[in-house]
Order: structure tokens, then C-alpha cells, then sequence
């Protein structure tokens, strides 16, 4: 019966060494706690590429509508026949 105790606790022994071995290598080998990797965005908004590719085309899109013509007037509408 002891034998059964001490062989599963060499074996508990054991696999906590190679988890540990292992979640060292993951955290990169560090003491302290394992240093998160950057994220990348998470929204459109908070997007920089993205953003400036809307301003961009708002842009485009306000310069478009101040070359237009702009709509007649209420005079012009007056010269018409009743």
C-alpha cells in the first residue's frame, strides 16, 4: 500500500515538473508573470489605417459636392410659365 502512495506521488512529482518546464517555456522563460502579446484592433474604430480611409473619403465626397452645380434658385423657378 505504501508503495502505491509514494509511486503516484513520483508520478504527480514528475508531471508537475514537466508542466512547470512547459509553462515556463510559454511565458518565456521569466519569473515573473508571462508578458501578454500586443493585440491587434479589435474594432474599425480603433483602426488608425481605417480612419484615415474614412477622413479620406469623406473628403473626396465634400470636394465633390462643392464643384457640383449648385441648384436653382427660387427666381430661376419663377420665369416659368403657369
Amino acid at each position: 500500500m505504501i508503495r502505491l502512495v509514494v509511486l503516484l506521488l513520483g508520478m504527480a512529482v514528475v508531471l508537475y515538473a514537466i508542466f512547470w518546464a512547459i509553462d515556463r517555456r510559454n511565458s518565456g522563460g521569466s519569473s515573473g508573470p508571462a508578458r501578454q502579446k500586443p493585440r491587434g484592433p479589435i474594432g474599425p474604430d480603433d483602426d488608425d489605417a481605417f480612419l484615415r480611409n474614412l477622413d479620406w473619403e469623406n473628403l473626396k465626397r465634400e470636394r465633390l459636392r462643392s464643384t457640383e452645380e449648385p441648384p436653382p434658385t427660387s427666381q430661376e423657378n419663377n420665369d416659368l410659365p403657369e
